[in-house]
């Protein structure tokens, strides 16, 4: 999907810590309510209430929240990330396919790394022949297609298709 479509944009229960990731890999603007402070009481309608102001789906794996939710919220039954994707691009919610637009951390949209800032990285592969080098500017983080995005790009494409 490009980015000119209206695409969804998701708030994820804590439960769901690697679907946010997932999410995130596909391009997908992912919030995580690891934002709310944990043992809050009202964590259920904070959550609802920052999705409907905010125009987020809420996925989550409590059913009594899902249904809270109404139309504004997906009970997320699938045991396994894989399983959790394919609930969701079933829904017609989501293209599983990996994008690596957004930072896996923090969510913001990643822009082209400078040759500074790649230089600087200490993780940065030797090897950069054919790489594409993104940045997160807020987590100061270097991306690339290394072997994590191509497994994850594997499984997608296996499961869907989709790389």
């Amino acid at each position: 999907m490009s980015a000119a479509r209206d695409e969804p944009r998701f708030l994820v229960d804590r439960m769901l810590g690697t679907l946010t990731r997932y999410l995130r890999f596909m391009g997908y603007d992912t919030e995580s309510a690891h934002s709310i402070r944990p043992g809050n009481a009202r964590e259920d309608t904070i959550l609802l209430k920052r999705a409907e102001q905010e125009g987020r789906i809420l996925l989550t794996r409590d059913r009594e929240l899902a249904r809270r939710g109404g139309d504004r919220a997906i009970l997320v039954t699938g045991a396994g990330v894989i399983d959790q994707v394919g609930q969701l691009a079933g829904r017609g919610v989501i293209e599983p396919e990996l994008r690596m637009t957004r930072c896996s951390l923090c969510n913001e949209p990643l822009r082209a790394a400078s040759a500074a800032q790649i230089r600087g990285s200490a993780y940065a592969p030797e090897k950069r022949d054919d790489l594409v080098f993104l940045w997160c500017r807020p987590c100061r983080r270097l991306y690339w297609a290394g072997t994590h995005a191509r497994n994850i790009g594997k499984r997608l494409s296996e499961e869907f298709g989709k790389e």
